[in-house]
C-alpha cells in the first residue's frame, strides 16, 4: 500500500494552498465578524449570505478549483479518494474554504448520491445546479423523538400511493436549512415492505423545500451559536405529496444509498479535522511563544511543551489512519473498508477536540471568544462525534468485525 500523493494530487494541493493564502487567509477573520453581526438572531428568514462568498466561489471556479471531491473528470477534478484526501485536509484549516471550492457538506454527500444513484431527470434538475454552486441542499435523517444512532428507529414515513410518494414526520439537525440558497432536501424515511428485510424498509426522496406540507419550525443552536447563515433546523413534513419519480433509485433502497454516501464523506470529514488540528496547533504554538507569564513564555509553562508533542503525535497518527482508510476505500469499496472508516470516525474528531481544547487553554479568554477559529473548530469536533453515527456505534461495529475474524458473535 502506498499513501504518497500522486503528481496530480500534489498539483491540485499546491494550487488550493496558494488560493487560500492569496484570497482566504487575508479576509476570513473579517468575513466571520461581519457574518455574525448581520445574522445574529434565530429568525432564519432574515439570514443573508455574505456577498464575498459568491465572489470567492467565482474565482475558485475560474481557477479550476471546483468540485474537487468528485471522482469524475468531466464534472469535477477526477481525483480518487486518496488523491483528494490531502486537499480536504488543506481546506479544513479554514471554516470558509470548503464552501468556496464547492466541497462543503452536506452538498458533497448529496451530490455523490445523485451522481451514483440519481436518474437522468434528477441529475438534470438538482445535480447540475448543485455542481454549478447555484443552489444548496440539505439531508433530513435525524429525528427528535427516537435514538437516531439506530437508523431503523425512524418514525418518519415515505409511503407509496399510486404514482405518488407521501411523506410524513419530523426531522431535526438538518444542516444548511437556514441558508436562503437551500432549495432541495433528501428526506430519508420508512417505506414499510413486508417482503423485504430490515434494510429494505427505507427510501430517500428528493423534496423541493417549497413543496406544500414542508414547514421549517426552528433553528437549533450549537453551543449557543445558530451557525448562520447555514443553520441546523427542525422541519415538519405533513402529507407531502410528490411524484414517485422523486424517490432516488426506487423505494426501499435508502439504506443501500446511505452506505454509499457515508463512506467517502467520512474520509472528507476526517481529513478536514486533521487540517483544523494542524491550524489549531500552529495557533497554540504562536500564542505560547508570543505571550509571557511569570517571566517565561507560555510555551515553557505548565506542561505546554508536552501538549505540543502529544498533538503532533496524535495528528500524524490520525492522518495515517485516514489515508489508509482512503486507500482501502479506493481499492475495495465501502464494504471492504468498514473497519478503517469506522476507526477514523472515532479517532479524528476526538483528536481534533483534544488539540483544540489545548489550544483554547493556552489562548486563555481569547480561546473561547469569536476572535479565533478555535471555537468553530471545537464545535466541529464535538458535533462530529455524533454526526454520521456516534462514537459508540462505530466502536461497536469495529468490535463486531474483530469478533467475526475469530469466529465469534454475529
Amino acid at each position: 500500500m502506498n499513501f504518497e500523493a500522486s503528481a496530480r494530487s500534489r498539483e491540485y494541493l499546491e494550487r488550493v494552498q496558494r488560493f487560500m493564502a492569496d484570497h482566504l487567509e487575508p479576509v476570513e477573520a473579517k468575513y466571520w465578524h461581519e457574518v455574525h453581526q448581520t445574522n445574529s438572531d434565530g429568525d432564519w428568514t432574515r439570514w443573508r449570505v455574505h456577498p464575498l462568498v459568491e465572489t470567492l466561489k467565482a474565482k475558485a471556479r475560474a481557477a479550476g478549483l471546483w468540485n474537487l471531491f468528485l471522482p469524475d473528470e468531466k464534472l469535477g477534478a477526477g481525483l480518487s479518494t486518496l488523491e483528494y484526501a490531502p486537499i480536504a485536509e488543506a481546506t479544513g484549516r479554514s471554516l470558509l474554504a470548503p464552501e468556496v471550492f464547492n466541497c462543503n457538506a452536506p452538498d458533497t454527500g448529496n451530490m455523490e448520491v445523485l451522481y451514483r444513484y440519481g436518474s437522468d431527470a434528477q441529475k438534470k434538475r438538482w445535480l447540475e445546479p448543485l455542481l454549478a454552486g447555484e443552489i444548496r441542499s440539505v439531508f433530513c435523517m435525524t429525528e427528535p423523538e427516537v435514538a437516531s444512532s439506530d437508523a431503523t428507529n425512524m418514525q418518519a414515513t415515505a409511503v407509496v400511493d399510486g404514482n405518488e410518494i407521501v411523506l410524513d414526520g419530523t426531522k431535526w439537525w438538518t444542516s444548511g436549512l437556514g441558508d436562503p440558497r437551500a432549495k432541495v432536501a433528501i428526506f430519508m424515511a420508512r417505506t414499510p415492505d413486508a417482503s423485504g428485510n430490515r434494510h429494505a424498509q427505507h427510501s430517500m426522496v428528493l423534496v423541493p423545500l417549497d413543496t406544500p406540507g414542508v414547514k421549517i419550525t426552528r433553528m437549533l443552536k450549537v453551543f449557543g451559536d445558530y451557525d448562520a447563515p447555514h443553520g441546523h433546523g427542525e422541519v415538519q413534513f405533513t402529507q407531502v405529496r410528490l411524484p414517485l419519480d422523486s424517490v432516488i433509485a426506487g423505494p426501499g433502497r435508502g439504506f443501500e444509498i446511505a452506505q454509499g454516501r457515508l463512506g467517502p464523506g467520512r474520509i472528507h470529514h476526517c481529513m478536514r479535522c486533521i487540517g483544523a488540528a494542524e491550524k489549531s496547533l500552529e495557533l497554540m504554538i504562536d500564542r505560547g511563544a508570543q505571550r509571557t507569564a511569570f517571566g517565561k513564555p507560555l510555551v515553557n509553562l505548565g506542561g505546554n511543551r508536552e501538549r505540543i508533542a502529544e498533538a503532533r503525535v496524535a495528528i500524524d497518527q490520525a492522518r495515517l489512519l485516514t489515508l489508509h482508510a482512503a486507500w482501502k476505500l479506493d481499492e475495495l469499496g465501502a464494504l471492504g473498508a468498514m473497519t478503517e472508516i469506522a476507526a477514523i470516525k472515532v479517532v479524528a474528531p476526538s483528536m481534533l477536540q483534544k488539540v483544540v481544547d489545548d489550544a483554547i487553554q493556552i489562548h486563555g479568554g481569547a480561546g473561547v471568544s469569536q476572535d479565533t477559529l478555535l471555537t468553530g473548530f471545537f464545535a466541529q469536533a464535538r458535533s462530529l462525534r455524533l454526526a454520521d453515527g456516534p462514537d459508540e456505534v462505530h466502536k461497536g461495529l469495529i468490535a463486531k468485525l474483530e469478533l467475526q475474524k475469530r469466529g465469534h458473535g454475529r
